[in-house]
């Protein structure tokens, strides 16, 4: 249970854009509700971003919806299930920076198609889906998307936003300790330590979300923003502009 119940099944953000909420998985003893969502783009083709647990259910719903194209593994972390999902749907996989070299450090055999390339004007969802690759920092490299039709703006690690009351008691004082209690989550303390002498380049970032005038603000940990996009990316970036 996560509290974002129904879990494995999708769920409407707007035309043409779903999430999936998944089962929490345990990352460093604790558990995080992760989420992964998913993009219809004008072909028809799907394309899913940070890939969740797949289960025959969801399969059934996706294949209802159009072809499952492209995987989407945003940073070194958010690639556990591609792997079952090339397996059902033989999709291209594109992957940020950092992720081949994560998974081969796990032992994990992680087949990747293309490095994600916020300049490659030939990606299949060019014109659709803008993106840019967060690279202040030599630990944490994270993939950006802007879904221009729904104006929503997709993030994984760089916001986390959990909510207290879905949390067991225990994982609360962490949770505020670094910064991504709801509902003012913000960029993890840990992460932003990672970023020390590269805020130049992570500001340019985050002007670059700002400028793309976002509603909504999908994450892949805790409550999403359905309104208010740009001002939840003022608040939380706010240390850079001090």
């Amino acid at each position: 249970m996560t509290g974002y119940e129904p879990l494995n099944t999708l769920k409407p953000v707007a035309d043409d854009i779903w999430i999936i909420d998944a089962p929490a998985i345990r990352f460093f003893g604790l558990p995080f509700p992760t989420r992964a969502t998913v993009v219809r783009l004008e072909n028809g083709d799907l394309w899913v971003h940070s890939p969740t647990k797949l289960t025959p259910e969801l399969t059934v719903e996706l294949r209802a919806l159009g072809p499952v194209r492209h995987l989407v593994a945003p940073n070194w972390i958010h690639y556990a299930f591609v792997t079952e999902w090339q397996k059902v749907f033989g999709a291209t996989t594109w992957a940020a920076p950092g992720v081949a070299q994560r998974a081969e450090s796990r032992g994990h055999a992680l087949h990747i198609d293309h490095l994600l390339d916020p300049l490659r004007a030939e990606a299949p969802w060019a014109g659709q889906i803008d993106q840019l690759i967060v690279m202040g920092s030599d630990v944490h490299r994270e993939a950006v998307f802007f879904h221009r039709a729904s104006r929503t703006l997709i993030l994984t690690d760089l916001i986390e936003n959990f909510e207290p009351q879905l949390q067991p008691w225990y994982m609360r004082p962490f949770l505020r300790l670094a910064g991504i209690l709801a509902p003012h989550g913000g960029m993890p303390r840990d992460m932003r330590a990672t970023f020390r002498g590269h805020h130049d380049s992570l500001r340019a970032a985050v002007e670059q979300m700002i400028g793309w005038a976002p509603e909504r603000l999908i994450l892949a940990h805790g409550r999403w923003f359905e309104t208010g996009a740009v001002d939840e990316l003022r608040r939380a970036f706010a240390f850079l502009f001090c």
